[in-house]
This record gives structure tokens, C-alpha cells and sequence, in this order.
């Protein structure tokens, strides 16, 4: 009995499903004096209520429960300085939007760093960075099984499907 050949199993190469356009929100913290968790600790602690929220309301909004917030997903990452989330929105209003609302953990949380940092200044520092990209200038690549980041959020497709090279997924030569 002669065996046929071994089919290949590695994982496929991928790029993400196709947006209309996308915002990627990055937002951290600094820890300025670590021995004060007192004082750093509430900001460190808000940033996991508001993506638990984002996320149970994104499910919420798939089924027809809830409205859509526009947000797509998010990625948890540590660095030197401090924590820090990169997110995915489907634009800026649904951005400015959220950050906005009196009835969610956004808010709240960001008044109570505004205090905080009024009484102690240095001792914990926040930032954030907003991207608006269009569709045209996204290219992802998601190789050997690794799917993360933007494909996670918004799923994704076989890398071919969009192109072969990195030039040709985003149009150009």
C-alpha cells in the first residue's frame, strides 16, 4: 500500500477583510512614580472597564441589542513607560462619540484622572494618538498563523485575495 503524500498543513498567509476606512486610536499611561499606586493604580484599573464595555457592546450590536459604538477591536500592549491599547474604530465621530457619553466608563474616568492630576501633578501621565486611514492606505500581512491586530478586529481574508506583495495590497508599483 503506497502513501499519497503528506498534504502541506501550514497555517495560510493573510491580510485583513476589507474597511471602508478605519481609525487606529492608540492610548497609554505613564507611571511616574511606581511606589504610588494610590495614585496611578485608579487609571491603570479604568482602561480594562471601558474595553470590557466596548467589547460586551460591539457583541451587543452584532445580535441587534445595542447600538453600534463603531468600535471594532483592540490590542493590549506594556512597554517601558507604561500600558498602553491600540483600537480600532470604524471613524473619529464614533471615536469622539464614546469619549463623550455621560452614561459610559469614558467619562468618568477621565474626570477622575483630571482631578488626580491637578492634586498630583507628574505622578501619572496619559496620552493618546488618533490615525484616520482610508482604505487604500492599509496593507496587512498575517503570516504562518498569525492573526492579530487589525484582522482580529475586523477578520480576515487570504492574502492573495488582495495581492501577492505588500506593494500590490496597497496599489502600488
Amino acid at each position: 500500500m503506497s502513501r499519497s503524500p503528506t498534504p502541506d498543513r501550514r497555517p495560510p498567509n493573510l491580510t485583513h477583510d476589507p474597511v471602508d476606512g478605519l481609525v487606529v486610536f492608540h492610548i497609554g499611561m505613564t507611571i511616574s512614580k511606581p511606589w504610588r499606586p494610590d495614585l496611578w493604580g485608579p487609571v491603570f484599573a479604568a482602561m480594562p472597564k471601558m474595553l470590557t464595555e466596548l467589547h460586551r457592546n460591539r457583541a451587543a450590536a452584532e445580535r441587534g441589542e445595542a447600538e453600534d459604538l463603531g468600535f471594532l477591536g483592540a490590542a493590549t500592549l506594556f512597554g517601558a513607560k507604561g500600558p498602553w491599547v491600540v483600537q480600532y474604530w470604524r471613524s473619529i465621530e464614533h471615536l469622539y462619540a464614546y469619549a463623550r457619553m455621560t452614561s459610559r466608563e469614558h467619562l468618568p474616568a477621565w474626570r477622575a484622572f483630571n482631578t488626580t492630576a491637578r492634586r498630583h501633578p507628574g505622578a501619572v501621565g496619559i496620552w493618546h494618538e488618533t490615525y484616520a486611514v482610508p482604505p487604500e492606505s492599509i496593507e496587512t500581512f498575517y503570516g504562518n498563523g498569525a492573526e492579530l491586530g487589525l484582522a482580529r478586529a475586523v477578520g480576515s481574508a487570504p492574502l492573495t485575495s488582495r495581492g501577492r506583495t505588500a506593494r500590490e495590497r496597497l496599489g502600488t508599483p
